[in-house]
Formats: structure tokens, sequence, C-alpha cells
């Protein structure tokens, strides 16, 4: 395989990354990074040095420099907040050694490493700003051998490999804005060494990331006008004054219930109401609980409770896709008891236990 197949491969996922933002979150989006750091590779230069050396002559390891400085350089693409498509080019530096031969002479050898990648990224938010990711993918390295010696002749003086192999690593990232980020990796990268056997290099570095774009700004708000109002001799009526409907679970409920309580006069009014002109086309029904009771439990009896709201609603002939439930709980307590007998801190906590209608926001009309 060639390099430039090898960049036409990267090219083509990239493209097709592309085509995929067409369907994807808000957070999908381009970047671009650069990394350096600190590379080194577990190369077994003692068994490279043997298969170099003429028949007879024998060497034994003097030095190695199994570390360098390297760098990368990578484009990728963000599918959705846990998934990306990432590829780049990479310079792990160069790897040096030196082995005494026998008879008298000496061997050196100088290993270059470089290539192309192609990597899946997944991440998971750690905090509202930093995240952690892991990396797996393929790498195409050139991996360069210059040999020198002393006292004898080589047979060959270089060798050059190119081969497709794989590579993993893993990463925090800081984000210090929408646009800029930090990041900290390990990697791995599996590669020929071109004489004697299959290596890997790993490099930990740090990088700076630059994603484009721009934050999506919340939708705004959708305004309902009211409809316009019939021409009359006399001046039109004040506007009705709207506050939010709140319902007590002790007149829908029985005591740690979910049944509504029949018949339920006011809801029968909210059920007009809605049905009537100028309502939104959504209204949310939210259960509330008091406190007596584990948290799971609470949580599903006021969703129960809304639901159950929701129903009877429906049974006077509101559409369902109109009406939103939710239960919170225990949560947004409107008074704090602590009584030590359970009957009068059941009572106490009465205002607590209620249902909530809210957007439509039933409503008597206040006078002036």
């Amino acid at each position: 395989m060639k390099f430039t197949k090898a960049s036409n491969l990267l090219a083509c996922a990239l493209v097709a990354a592309a085509a995929a933002s067409y369907a994807t979150a808000d957070e999908s989006g381009w970047y671009l990074g650069g990394n350096i750091g600190e590379t080194e590779s577990d190369l077994d230069v003692e068994r490279q040095a043997d298969k170099l050396v003429p028949l007879g002559v024998t060497s034994t390891l003097n030095s190695l420099d199994d570390t360098d400085h390297g760098y990368k350089l990578y484009a990728g693409y963000k599918l959705n907040p846990y998934v990306a498509l990432e590829g780049g080019y990479f310079d792990l530096g160069e790897f040096n050694f030196t082995n005494v031969a026998s008879p008298a002479g000496s061997l050196s050898g100088k290993l270059e490493l470089r290539g192309i990648n192609l990597d899946l990224v997944l991440s998971v938010p750690l905090t509202e700003k930093l995240s952690g990711f892991a990396r797996v993918g393929a790498n195409y390295a050139e991996a360069q051998n210059n040999f020198g010696s002393t006292g004898f002749a080589l047979a060959q003086t270089s060798e050059k490999d190119r081969d497709l192999n794989g590579k993993a690593g893993l990463g925090l990232q800081y984000n210090f804005n929408y646009n800029w980020a930090m990041r900290v990796e390990a990697e791995r990268y599996r590669f020929d060494d071109g004489v004697s056997q299959m290596a890997d290099a790993n490099m930990y570095s740090v990088g700076l990331v630059y994603r484009f774009g721009s934050p999506t700004p919340p939708p705004a708000p959708v305004v309902i006008a009211p409809p316009a109002p019939a021409p009359v001799v006399a001046p039109p009526p004040p506007a009705p004054k709207f506050e939010k409907y709140t319902l007590s679970a002790t007149e829908l409920f029985t005591f740690d219930s979910a049944a509504v309580n029949v018949p339920q006069p006011k809801l029968q009014e909210i059920a007009t109401v809605i049905k009537g002109p100028g309502a939104p086309e959504k209204i949310v029904i939210t259960g509330y609980t008091d406190r007596l009771g584990s948290d799971e439990y609470n949580q599903k009896l006021s969703e129960r409770r809304a639901q159950a709201v929701k129903d009877y609603i429906i049974g006077q002939g509101v559409a369902g896709e109109r009406l939103v439930i939710e239960g919170k709980g225990e949560a947004d307590p409107i008074v704090q008891c602590d009584d030590k007998n359970k009957a009068a801190l059941i009572k106490c906590l009465a205002p607590n236990r209620r249902v909530e209608i809210d957007e439509v926001k039933i409503v008597r009309q206040v006078q002036p």
C-alpha cells in the first residue's frame, strides 16, 4: 500500500463525516488541533543489529536512546457530543543505538518514524468543562532506518518500510470556551521497524484544539398573538389577568393515592378553558408530593398523579397530545414542617402535595 492510497482513504472518510452533519445534533462540527510531547520506543535494537551485520560478526548493545520529542497535527469531525472521527499526520522523532561488534568494529543505527492515522474518538463528559476520551484506529507509518559501521562493511546501509497497523490512546480534554480546548493524551502506535519485527512507540503529549462555529442560540420564545377583538360600540372590557392554577392533592386524591376523586368541577373548568379560543397548544401538568416516603416512591407517585389529572382532562374532550406531564416528587416545597406527631405532620405538609397546571395558567378574571 502506498502513502497516496492511504491519504485518499483518509480524505474519503472525512468527506463521509461531513455528509453526516446533515443528520446530527447541534454538538456536531469540524475542529483542528496539534500536540507536542515525549516519545519512547520498545525497539529490539540488538536483534535488529544481528540481522544486519555480516556472517561471523556478533554485536553487543553499547548505548541506546529510545526517547525523543514528537508531534501530531489533526483534523476531526464531531458527529455528536460523544463520537468523533479524527485523522492526521504524526512524527514520533528518531531513536538511536550503537552496538560494539566482534571482531573489532561498531554498528550504529537511527530509526525515524512518521505517518498518518485515522481514529474513532469516544468522549464521556466528567464535568461541565472536562471530559475523558478514548481513541482506537489505524496508522500508516513509514519507518526509515539508517545504519553505519566501523571495522566491517554492512550488507545494506538503509531500510525503509511502510505498513498499516493499529493504534489506541486515552486522554482528557478541558474546554476553555466553545472554540478552544486543551488536551492531554497518551497514545500507542504499532509499527513494523523495517528490519526485524513489529514494535510499539508511545507518545505522551499536550495540545490545543480549535473548534469551528459558535454555540447555537436558544430558540426565541413563541409568542401567541391574542385574537383581534370584535368591533363593539361600547369600550371593550378590561383584559383578564391570569395566574397559575394550583390544585391541592387533598381535593384531587386520597392520601398516598393517584386515583382522582370525582366529580372535579375545577378540572372541568380548566378543560373548558383549554378547549376555548386562544389557549396554548401545549399545557404542562406537574405533580408534587410531600417529603414523607422515599425519593423514588415520591417521584413515581408525583408522575402518576400528573398522569391521572391528564387522563381526567382528556375525558373532558381535550386532545391528549396537547398535555405534557412531569413529576417532581418532593421538590420545591411550599411549607416546611417539623411536627413530631405523624397525623399533624401529614396535615402540615398538605400544601406540598399538589398538582400545578402551567403554561395555560388557568384563571379567574380579576376585575379592576
